[in-house]
């Protein structure tokens, strides 16, 4: 910040650009396919308590699953209709989601595509007509400006036409590309194994019933020498540990945070942070803070008391890092320390062959 003034005639020294990020994993707040499982209220309330925080930060970031679609078949065929998740929302619930103060959503993730390219093209026709932001497609980012900086977002996953996690080479020129031309880089991913046990990241890729779900340290790491200002991962519908990399906070997974039907929110299934992150005008992590939410249906995310998500956070960076060169406050509040220096992504173990 910048200090006192100084002798008479000279200008304070002009305070640096800060930028305030609010990100949360998967959401989903109601479909009417194959029946009616949509809340009462239309949806209205749903994210009423978490809006006064998504509201007060710069740039607000979710994970959309599934489709904003009026009527419309599923791409996907399966013999078991009740064994089957395909989620479809009606249009008009992009506006609940800019109501509730977001900015930009990623279509890039399994479900975005359950009713083709069709669905997604209409999701991605709702999210720009409510005034926000996408990307997930083949190609698709999002480019916008705040306080005179110019950010990009750019969604990756492991699932078909979408930017894809998978060709790293690819993603980390990409992200070179970008962040030569915008002063922030956000980088998601929706990537990682699913359920309650895959809590730790493995360091190593990763499958979920034979499907590769790729090497998200790799990737995460690998975006971050590219340029990448700040990593946000979901997909294993659990929360997963974070670290700071370079000045830069990777986050493995934010779990569910709105799911109004058919994924579980079940024990830790249920509990989700609202990760606010403060960066400074040339990306580096300043610092951030943790709002613990659950989930108990039928209603939508709540502030969490017992600062669930936050406990879990804390001690996977740990046990999963050592040194994740992050401090977590009892209050929420997330510092950057001192961390032993982490060697570049090429020179990981990981690396894939």
């Amino acid at each position: 910040m910048g200090g006192p003034s100084g002798p008479k005639g000279v200008a304070a020294e002009a305070a640096p650009t800060l930028i305030t990020i609010a990100s949360v994993g998967d959401m989903m707040i109601g479909t009417e396919f194959p029946q009616n499982h949509l809340p009462d209220d239309d949806a209205v309330s749903f994210l009423a308590h978490v809006t006064p925080i998504l509201s007060a930060a710069d740039i607000a970031f979710g994970n959309l699953e599934g489709v904003l679609m009026d009527g419309g078949e599923p791409a996907k065929k399966c013999s078991n209709p009740s064994a089957c998740y395909l989620f479809r929302s009606p249009t008009r619930y992009a506006q609940r989601y800019r109501d509730a103060g977001f900015d930009v959503l990623s279509l890039a993730n399994n479900h975005a595509r359950d009713f083709g390219e069709e669905g997604r093209t209409s999701s991605m026709e709702a999210i720009a007509a409510a005034g926000m932001h996408h990307s997930g497609r083949v190609d698709d980012f999002a480019s916008l400006e705040q306080d005179g900086l110019k950010i990009a977002v750019l969604a990756y996953a492991v699932t078909k036409n979408s930017n894809m996690l998978l060709d790293y080479e690819l993603a980390f020129t990409t992200v070179a590309e970008f962040a030569a031309t915008h002063d922030i880089v956000i980088v998601s991913f929706h990537g990682g194994a699913e359920g309650a046990d895959v809590t730790h990241v493995p360091f190593a890729e990763e499958e979920y019933y034979g499907e590769p779900r790729g090497d998200i340290v790799w990737f995460a790491r690998g975006v971050v020498d590219a340029g990448a200002d700040l990593v946000i991962g979901h997909g294993p519908h659990v929360v997963r540990g974070m670290e700071r990399y370079k000045d830069r906070l990777i986050a493995y997974s934010l779990g569910n945070f709105a799911t109004y039907y058919g994924i579980s929110v079940a024990g830790i299934k249920g509990i989700a942070p609202i990760l606010t992150t403060t960066l400074d005008g040339e990306g580096k992590f300043i610092e951030g803070n943790i709002v613990s939410t659950i989930q108990l249906r039928p209603d939508g995310p709540s502030i969490d008391p017992k600062n669930r998500a936050l406990n879990l956070i804390r001690g996977l960076s740990v046990e999963d890092f050592g040194e994740p060169g992050l401090a977590f406050l009892p209050d929420g509040s997330v510092l950057p320390v001192d961390r032993p220096d982490v060697p570049n992504h090429e020179l990981a173990p990981s690396r894939p062959n």
